[in-house]
């Protein structure tokens, strides 16, 4: 079976669904997510960016030459992307495409982690045995350093920076201290950037503890096995925290 996964969203949205993509294995398995997720998908046979595509064109213009006859090729699409736009639904309706639609977030009041809500969706397709722990693996020897991510998608979910800078001071006392911020974080001087996210996640993978925001780097730290403290405020932990026994999760606000 040839089957297509497509799966947009940052970073933490990819993380927690990573199991319920793992379980769509199959004999020949191709993923299009966003373009910085694409190093972080290791267990397909080929990894796109939508972008290069061509897939978000469709709908909104003529398709792009050679991308029909591509989502033609295969046997089942798991779809991810368009599930709000009725206009894309129907075109792929009627092209018969054979295309599962899911909703890319879990409702409110769902009562149950998204990591969870992902592997629902995908046994309504294949037989999947998951503990439900998303894992990228990573060759790393664990070091004595911490890292500390200040930042997140939202300045809501931010602890204070003053905080943070009081953790680090303690935390120094006992080993060095690495700051890391991305591309499109606030700027901290002195800050670790590492553009290719599997990079990251590999360099995460050697720091003896981690602490973070509710932020995609916190669920990639979590997901290389590195000790996290994620820091929650007014996001639901029980439906968004990292998991993992090296996982520990604080409230705050």
């Amino acid at each position: 079976m040839r089957r297509l996964i497509i799966r947009p969203g940052a970073i933490g949205d990819l993380i927690v669904s990573l199991p319920a993509l793992e379980c769509l294995a199959c004999g020949y398995l191709e993923v299009w997510t966003a373009t910085p997720n694409v190093p972080l998908i290791r267990f397909a046979d080929r990894v796109r960016a939508i972008p290069s595509t061509g897939l978000d064109r469709l709908a909104v213009t003529e398709a792009p030459p050679g991308l029909m006859e591509q989502l033609r090729s295969f046997d089942g699409i798991v779809s991810w992307y368009g599930a709000n736009r009725p206009e894309f639904r129907e075109l792929m309706d009627s092209l018969g495409l054979p295309v599962t639609f899911f909703p890319a977030l879990p409702p409110a009041g769902a009562g149950m982690h998204a990591t969870d809500f992902y592997l629902r969706q995908v046994r309504s397709l294949t037989a999947c045995d998951s503990d439900g722990i998303p894992r990228i693996a990573c060759r790393a020897v664990r070091e004595e350093f911490a890292v500390i991510h200040p930042f997140s998608g939202s300045a809501r979910k931010n602890w204070p920076l003053a905080r943070f800078r009081f953790v680090g001071r303690a935390l120094g006392g006992a080993m060095p201290v690495f700051w890391c911020a991305g591309p499109e974080d606030p700027p901290l001087a002195d800050a670790v950037q590492i553009a290719d996210l599997y990079e990251l996640a590999c360099w995460l993978a050697r720091a003896r503890v981690y602490v973070g925001n509710d932020s995609g780097i916190t669920h990639l730290a979590a997901a290389v096995g590195t000790p996290v403290l994620a820091l929650f405020g007014p996001t639901d932990p029980a439906v968004w925290a990292p998991r993992g026994a090296h996982v520990q999760v604080v409230r705050w606000g």
